[in-house]
């Protein structure tokens, strides 16, 4: 195997969601670089159907003062319906990772407030320095979101490459209209996710969370 396959295959098998950053922001040098390698990201027909915008510093704080209320008061403003039912292995693999997650952080099954706690931390950006949100523009549906998907791991794994570390969070997208104010963003733009990032804080427990992959064969078939 060439040095090239072995370090892409470690930057793949090293990226996880990280729940904890340093204060430390990202020098405007480097995120320039770490955005404009994730334009090479493929799309059908070379659409480039995402549009992104980064928010740090203060635009950062203040989504981060005001998201928690609004969302105990319960005012949400989803794009995409977030109604997904998983069912058999797909409902196994979601218990397991959540389980990994509160176990990695001492939360036991029966301790509720110790849970939404945890949950209530998306909304507070796991206290990373800066948050993309990545929307879809209109009228874009399925097969540009799958684009938009792809758009999004090959940022993952540039921030990866460069020593930084994500959380890609649905969670965020449930105050698109609150984001697209906070941001001057056009209402025409769909919110389908944010992503946290930052440099990762090497002690908290909460990194050493890392779920388990199905095996090759649950997943791939081969013909010939």
């Amino acid at each position: 195997m060439s040095d090239r396959a072995t370090t892409f295959d470690d930057i793949v098998a090293s990226r996880h969601s990280l729940r904890a950053f340093l204060p430390r922001s990202v020098d405007a040098d480097t995120l320039a670089t770490i955005f404009s390698v994730a334009q090479c990201a493929p799309s059908n027909c070379n659409t480039q159907p995402w549009v992104v915008h980064v928010a740090s510093g203060d635009k950062l704080q203040a989504l981060r003062a005001d998201m928690p209320e609004r969302f105990m008061a319960g005012e949400f403003s989803m794009d995409f319906p977030y109604d997904g039912v998983y069912t058999g292995v797909y409902k196994e693999r979601q218990y397991g990772a959540a389980q990994s997650l509160y176990d990695s952080v001492s939360i036991t099954r029966q301790d509720k407030e110790g849970r939404n706690k945890q949950f209530m931390r998306n909304f507070t950006f796991f206290d990373a320095p800066h948050v993309a949100f990545l929307f879809l523009p209109e009228p874009f549906g399925l097969r540009e979101a799958a684009d938009l998907g792809m758009y999004a791991q090959t940022l993952m794994l540039t921030l990866t490459a460069h020593g930084l570390g994500s959380c890609p969070q649905t969670a965020l997208s449930f105050q698109a209209d609150f984001v697209r104010e906070q941001l001057g963003i056009e209402a025409s733009n769909k919110l389908v996710f944010g992503l946290s990032f930052g440099y990762p804080d090497p002690d908290a427990p909460a990194n050493a969370c890392v779920t388990d992959r199905a095996g090759l064969n649950d997943a791939v078939a081969f013909h010939s």
